[in-house]
């Protein structure tokens, strides 16, 4: 048991899908997964461990932003040996070819906070995906036909905007998408030899101002599900 999971030895898988939403991860659990039980309600962010096609696998609610999927992450990682942990969220896209609904891939995370110059003491590091999942799930893509992009996407800590300029820069340097969570995700995954990847389902667009609707949020993510459990 650790401080914010509190999960007993062994009940949770190596592998882990982190959904930001806690009730997208008990979801995820009650419908794809085989005998899943609950193994963390602490803060009610929901933790469940069941098995896919005969492997375990768990499913664990994240929170919004770095400072939470920092703490959780961490936690997995150090005291529960997971050794690859799959990001499954949402993002809004800033480049023009990326449409609602479509799968994001990232690829790398840039961020406008200063998490990882504390770390590097002013330097900058870019933290990175595991390339053996990244190219499993882009090949996932392809193969179930869901529109995927694969690049960098910005991180941030400030969800709304004050203002439309702000995110054209990143988009003028190729930056494919916006989430939160991605940046911290990959640093602490380096810092601990562990694989990780993010794939976002794109439910909103700065650029057309166009949003999903509930509903159609709900099937767009089983895609991107689809995606995470398949590379398993």
């Amino acid at each position: 048991m650790s401080i914010h999971i509190g999960a007993k030895e062994n009940e949770i898988a190596e592998t882990v899908l982190m959904s930001g939403d806690p009730l997208r991860a008990k979801h995820i659990a009650e419908t794809l997964l085989e005998n899943p039980f609950c193994y963390n309600q602490v803060r009610g962010m929901l933790g469940y461990t069941g098995y896919y096609n005969g492997k375990r696998v768990s499913v664990q609610g994240s929170g919004m932003g770095a400072a939470s999927i920092a703490i959780y992450a961490t936690e997995l990682i150090k005291e529960y040996n997971v050794k690859q942990i799959i990001r499954i969220g949402t993002c809004g896209a800033i480049q023009p070819e990326i449409k609602i609904k479509d799968v994001v891939l990232a690829m790398s995370a840039s961020a406008d906070f200063t998490l990882n110059d504390l770390r590097f003491n002013g330097m900058t590091y870019a933290p990175s995906a595991d390339f053996s999942l990244l190219h499993k799930a882009y090949n996932s893509a392809v193969k179930s036909g869901t529109p995927v992009h694969i690049g960098n996407i910005l991180n941030t800590n400030d969800f709304y905007y004050d203002g439309d300029v702000y995110w054209k820069r990143w988009a003028e340097y190729g930056v494919l998408a916006i989430d939160m969570e991605s940046f911290a995700l990959y640093t602490i995954a380096a810092k601990n030899k562990v694989k990780a990847l993010t794939l976002l389902t794109v439910s909103d667009c700065f650029i057309t101002k166009a949003k999903a609707p509930a509903e159609e949020r709900q099937s767009a993510f089983l895609k991107m599900v689809d995606i995470a459990l398949d590379i398993i």
